[in-house]
């Protein structure tokens, strides 16, 4: 069975809408960057604006975590793009990739137990704690009482959704699978990832670097339909390869990308670099599998959405191949070797295949191929 994307979205710090998101990124432009947390946790992100809370009003929402208005707002709008109404989207299978989950809630109900005990525990915030509950929000929203999972994983588990997608229409289990990740950003979830030496302390993201700073944190969602019929086909979703340091990245990415590249010619990468470890562990993946070819790298204008990235590298490739155009890669470091990124918009690319790589902090390497 061939599976294809009939509708997809994304809600980033550039914007909610596919084409104007994308003419920013054609023309270089990159989210804007904040500081958060007090004088002893300053930390610098990349927040979806506030404006673009359309959502709000929906008396499910108005109390819900940042984490799920993103991913209810991104999943309704994929189910527009694919033109499904509301009528038939109760049929849908809902798969959500979260990587922190509702890290904000979460931090001020346990910060209140250990201020004033558990007696003062609130009822309100503790269902934003969990995992699923995005995935919840969004299913009741759409009336689905059927199948919904969520997947719990580092910047690769968008890819693993897609995969488990993949499987249900296969399986015939679904007719349609909305796969839809998330992620908000607290000072403490910054603070976490600054003692891992995964973020940076600066306002920037310097990609290829031959001293990785780290990257910068970002909000933002992203939504995929899944069927048989859509303009993109998804060619393939390799499962996996896990890695246990970052020595062993190269070595997963290699084989991730050389397994990849086995399904014929590859015209464009949408990779992961992010200013950590992972950029040039990737760079000699794709050296090694596909030398020569086209890179672009979303993350240095919309920083990494963890639970959302792998997503959004696969709604920014899709966009490439139907546009047939390459945004040009900010923060490319002048000490970056040669792996065709380019800091100069290219457009009649003549984009036939996309392949889609992703490495996680938590030790995965994933990807996929899309074609028309």
């Amino acid at each position: 069975m061939t599976t294809r994307i009939q509708g997809m979205s994304w809600l980033t710090p550039l914007g909610n809408s596919l084409d104007e998101v994308w003419s920013r990124l054609m023309n270089g432009e990159a989210g804007e960057v904040h500081p958060i947390g007090d004088s002893a946790h300053r930390h610098f992100y990349i927040p979806v604006p506030p404006e673009q809370a359309a959502l709000g009003k929906n008396p499910r929402l108005r109390r819900s975590s940042a984490i799920s208005y993103f991913t209810a707002a991104a999943g309704l709008a994929a189910l527009e793009n694919a033109g499904i109404g509301s009528e038939t989207a109760g049929c849908i299978a809902v798969i959500s990739a979260v990587s922190s989950g509702g890290v904000i809630y979460t931090r001020r109900f346990y910060e209140t137990i250990v201020e004033k005990g558990a007696s003062a525990a609130s009822p309100l915030l503790f269902p934003e704690t969990v995992y699923n509950a995005p995935a919840s929000h969004l299913a009741a929203l759409l009336g689905i009482d059927g199948i919904s999972y969520t997947l719990v994983g580092d910047s690769t588990v968008g890819i693993s959704a897609m995969r488990l997608a993949e499987q249900l229409l296969e399986t015939g289990q679904a007719s349609h699978c909305l796969v839809v990740g998330g992620e908000e950003v607290d000072w403490i979830l910054c603070e976490g990832y600054r003692r891992w030496r995964f973020v940076t302390a600066k306002p920037g993201i310097a990609l290829f670097a031959r001293h990785p700073a780290g990257t910068l944190l970002a909000e933002g969602a992203a939504a995929l339909v899944l069927s048989r019929e859509g303009p993109v086909r998804l060619r393939r979703i390799h499962d996996g390869v896990p890695f246990f340091n970052s020595a062993g990245a190269r070595e997963a990415a290699s084989r991730v990308c050389s397994s990849l590249a086995q399904e014929g010619e590859i015209s464009l990468a949408v990779a992961s670099a992010n200013g950590s470890f992972v950029d040039r562990a990737e760079a000699a993946a794709l050296r090694d599998a596909l030398p020569g070819i086209p890179v672009y790298c979303p993350k240095a204008a919309l920083g990494d959405a963890l639970g959302a990235g792998s997503i959004i590298q696969t709604v920014a490739g899709a966009l490439a191949l139907m546009k047939q155009e390459i945004p040009p890669t900010l923060g490319l470091d002048h000490s970056v070797e040669e792996i065709g990124a380019t800091a100069e918009p290219r457009r009649n690319a003549n984009i036939q295949s996309v392949l889609v790589s992703a490495i996680g902090f938590n030790h995965q390497a994933a990807g996929l191929v899309l074609s028309a």
